[in-house]
């Protein structure tokens, strides 16, 4: 454990930023399994009510990714990436709607 002072500090600034970013990815994966889900539900049954479900879903994943960007919690690459599979997988499952 640290000793001096300043030392001491940066630990507890350290914790309250691993504890804010792992908010920020868990938060990030959440809305990605709930957005894949409402695209699994509007395959299975299309209707508009479900299509709406599955844009707004897809809506607050893509900001809270970015906005994990922004706050330096992701990488701006790995934000791409997942918003890139994340529209990959919903467009494939709103196409075997169609």
């Amino acid at each position: 454990m640290a000793n001096i002072k300043s030392a001491i500090k940066r630990v507890e600034i350290a914790e309250r930023n691993r504890l804010r970013n792992k908010a920020y990815k868990s938060a990030v994966r959440t809305l990605m399994k709930k957005c894949i889900a409402a695209a699994d539900t509007y395959a299975a049954e299309p209707s508009p009510e479900a299509l709406e479900a599955v844009k707004t879903t897809m809506s607050s994943a893509f900001s809270k990714i970015d906005k994990a960007v922004k706050r330096g919690v992701l990488h701006p690459n790995t934000g791409a990436r997942r918003k890139s599979r994340l529209s990959r997988e919903v467009k494939k499952q709103t196409a075997l709607a169609s």
